[in-house]
């Protein structure tokens, strides 16, 4: 519920500062975030945790959690969040190739500090924290996909 939650009100606040709140497009976050977000994050975290573990050690092993959840939050994965927003909003006809340029350009620009904020939930927070954990961030994280949506189009 945690991810709904945090999800649903986080891009309802990016929605109102750019001027497209709706319900709908809240409560069908709220069920992503509460669902297939909630399933497929924290077992690609516990999975890299694993991975790593076995694979790597020390410096190398932290570096490599952080860039791989950079890689696993990639242009496709932006692409389906907003077109997650554009079904939810009934805009259909604005997912197309367009959108995964905007999920490009909006990757491609927040990758450094999506490094450092993927390389302190991999490290420091421990696996049993990490989704809320990067929930919160991805909340902060959130209002920028919601004007990257708007402002790079």
């Amino acid at each position: 519920m945690w991810g709904g939650i945090i999800l649903a009100v986080s891009d309802g606040f990016a929605a109102y500062l750019t001027g497209g709140f709706s319900w709908l497009r809240f409560f069908g976050l709220f069920a992503i975030g509460s669902t297939l977000y909630a399933v497929e994050i924290p077992t690609f975290f516990a999975w890299l945790e694993n991975y790593t573990k076995i694979h790597f050690t020390s410096f190398k092993r932290k570096i490599i959690k952080a860039v791989a959840v950079v890689i696993f939050f990639n242009p496709i994965w932006l692409f389906r969040h907003f077109a997650f927003i554009d079904i939810f909003t009934g805009q259909f006809d604005l997912i197309n190739l367009h959108l995964l340029q905007t999920a490009s350009l909006s990757y491609l620009i927040n990758i450094p500090m999506s490094l450092i904020g993927n390389y302190i939930i991999q490290n420091v927070i421990a696996l049993d924290w990490r989704f809320i954990a990067s929930s919160i961030y991805s909340a902060i994280m959130i209002i920028y996909f919601a004007l990257s949506q708007v402002y790079f189009q």
